[in-house]
């Protein structure tokens, strides 16, 4: 009985070879029809858009009309769609992804306002500064424009030191030569200066309880003292009477 004929080792690498060439000629197929596809899902209108993130900060109008605006554009990048999100106010970024055939997902993050900047904007608690309507009670931060975070950062502690005054901190100022300066929801003013301005208020709020018992009513404390603070109170005539109390 005779053996079997075996195939010369040139034709098995031929057919190896044809098989994979078939097998590139069809991934080389479906890779064209999906970039066909894929440019084909790109040029349709966007008739779908869906919100995630920080969505409940936002306001709804602005919502609303960044929906208009990207239905009615025609032919909406994802770059230009996302430029569109980072424009409604209170949005500090936003990711865009598409939702096929004709759809695309926004996703916001929402700046969180601790404060008033100067006259007529808002800072975060990263100490960006941004514009944006908003009806909350927030203290104002009032300084140089280069100072910001650094005001964020005291706003806190100070407001927890001066807090056993008895007035929340409703004003925080900063002079363009470093001197701080606090307000109070009653109007009460503390000067606190420059350096160690946290250790100074912390001092005077100690030293508070004294001044209150012996019925001073001052509309204003100079804590600018190595060891004590003038307080300032109104008479019915133009001058000030002054009271220099020491660290308790």
């Amino acid at each position: 009985m005779s053996a079997p004929l075996e195939a010369p080792q040139s034709s098995r690498l031929i057919r190896r070879a044809l098989a994979a060439l078939a097998g590139l000629t069809v991934a080389a197929l479906l890779a064209a029809v999906g970039f066909h596809v894929y440019r084909w899902a790109l040029l349709q209108p966007v008739r779908d858009v869906q919100f995630a993130g920080d969505v409940q900060k936002l306001p709804a109008r602005d919502l609303d009309a960044l929906v208009n605006a990207v239905r009615t554009s025609q032919n909406p990048s994802l770059d230009s769609v996302r430029q569109a999100a980072r424009a409604v106010p209170w949005v500090r970024d936003a990711s865009v992804r598409r939702l096929w055939p004709a759809g695309v997902e926004i996703t916001f993050e929402a700046f969180d306002a601790v404060a008033r900047w100067n006259d007529d904007r808002l800072v975060s608690g990263r100490g960006e500064v941004f514009a944006a309507d908003t009806k909350e009670d927030l203290p104002r931060l009032r300084g140089p424009e280069s100072t910001p975070a650094t005001m964020v950062a005291a706003l806190k502690p100070l407001s927890a030191a001066l807090a056993p005054l008895g007035s929340p901190l409703r004003e925080l100022r900063l002079s363009p030569r470093g001197a701080w300066q606090a307000v109070l929801a009653n109007n009460f003013v503390v000067e606190l200066g420059r350096g160690d301005v946290l250790e100074r208020a912390e001092r005077f709020a100690a030293a508070w309880p004294l001044a209150v018992a012996q019925g001073v009513q001052p509309t204003h404390a100079d804590l600018r003292y190595p060891n004590g603070f003038a307080l300032q109170a109104p008479k019915p005539s133009n001058s000030d009477k002054k009271t220099t109390g020491k660290k308790a």
